[in-house]
């Protein structure tokens, strides 16, 4: 019995022996997943470093460039502007040389007693007041201060005070009208009067007939006012005759 037992015993050894470096072989035959991974996945970690690094020093080369251009389409629109209002200052002031210049032709024209107008039948005031009526009146008015002073006929102190004034007021049909230079005129105490303004567009269409109006000069220059609307005034030129 001995015996059986030493040889199971030494049997168990040999068998334990031999499956020993089989198993190491198995073992050195596998290849090293873990270590092979690991490299793999560090490289993935770094390169997911990287892009976010990338793009933010992308935006940031973009970021000066975009910039540059806002700036450069910013000074573009503000040439344009000031451009646009040099040329809108140069039109304005070429609009207002010519209008002083016709103002002082006019001007002269009524400083010469042989100018006559042409004279205006009843029948046609209508039509001539018409085509005088402003589109815009608070555009199209300027006072003589805007005009560049009025340099026409000035009217007598003691006849200004027996006739004109904010005390004595009339109505224009009663008196004489012509057309002078294109504009109308009108006679009232001993002179002629030019419209250098149109009227109103709001006034009433008939106010040359019904409206109490009346003559002052103020502010250096002669202005026709009416009683119903008095804050306006219209600039009037006197004539000679």
């Amino acid at each position: 019995m001995k015996a059986v037992k030493f040889m199971s015993a030494g049997a168990l050894l040999l068998l334990l022996g031999a499956i020993a470096p089989l198993y190491a072989q198995q073992e050195e035959a596998k290849p090293p997943k873990q270590e092979q991974a690991k490299p793999e996945k560090k490289q993935q970690d770094k390169a997911a470093k990287q892009q976010p690094q990338a793009k933010g020093q992308q935006q940031q080369q973009q970021r000066p460039q975009q910039a540059k251009g806002q700036q450069r389409q910013q000074q573009k629109q503000q040439q344009d502007r000031s451009v646009k209002q040099q040329q809108q200052a140069r039109g304005q002031q070429q609009q207002q040389q010519r209008a002083q210049q016709q103002d002082r032709q006019r001007q002269q024209r009524a400083n010469q007693p042989s100018q006559r107008g042409q004279r205006v039948q009843q029948s046609q005031r209508r039509e001539v007041w018409q085509q005088h009526r402003a589109t815009n009146w608070q555009s199209q008015h300027r006072d003589w201060q805007q005009r560049g002073g009025y340099n026409g006929y000035r009217i007598p102190d003691d006849r200004y005070r027996l006739r004109f004034g904010p005390n004595h007021w009339f109505r224009i049909r009663s008196y004489p009208m012509e057309l002078y230079g294109g504009y109308p005129r009108f006679q009232y105490g001993g002179f002629w009067f030019g419209f250098m303004d149109p009227w109103p567009e709001y006034w009433s269409d008939d106010w040359y007939d019904n409206d109490d109006v009346y003559i002052v000069y103020t502010d250096g220059g002669y202005y026709l006012y009416n009683r119903r609307y008095p804050h306006d005034r219209i600039t009037i030129i006197v004539y000679l005759n």
